[in-house]
């Protein structure tokens, strides 16, 4: 009989929580992101990230190779339709974001305009159609006509 092994060492993140959880704009966006059908947060890289079975919104982002760089710290990082992705980027408001931008992700700039919130409402909600499955594209669909 072999003796149990010991307990691993609790683990540390491998990345360091980059928000306040009392932000209000991390509020806000929580409140249009988990109202979604199926919607789930969870925390990674650092950000709370929005998810069904994909990741659909994320909070905050960073400027490649300067991670300490508050910038765009308190931020919405989205997947918009590609046919909108170059108007989105000619607004001051929004910017390309590192690691996620090449994969076709914008990000929004809370803090360079007052955040018109039915407009990131229209976002979050081109974001999850684009990452979502279709059962719950048709939940949400429901839920917008109900």
């Amino acid at each position: 009989m072999t003796s149990p092994s010991p307990p691993l060492p609790s683990a540390k993140p491998s990345h360091p929580r980059r928000f306040a959880e009392r932000d209000p704009f991390l509020a806000r966006l929580r409140t249009i992101c988990l109202g979604l059908p199926g919607a789930q947060e969870k925390t990674s890289h650092g950000h709370p990230n929005f998810f069904t079975r994909k990741v659909f919104a994320i909070f905050g982002g960073l400027v490649k190779g300067d991670h300490a760089a508050t910038d765009f710290a308190r931020s919405v990082l989205f997947l918009p339709d590609a046919d909108e992705r170059t108007a989105l980027l000619g607004d001051q408001r929004f910017f390309h974001p590192a690691y996620y931008g090449p994969y076709g992700w914008v990000g929004l700039n809370f803090q360079a305009a007052r955040p018109d919130w039915s407009e990131v409402a229209e976002l979050v909600d081109m974001s999850y159609r684009n990452t979502a499955g279709k059962k719950l594209i048709v939940e949400l669909n429901a839920l917008r006509r109900g």
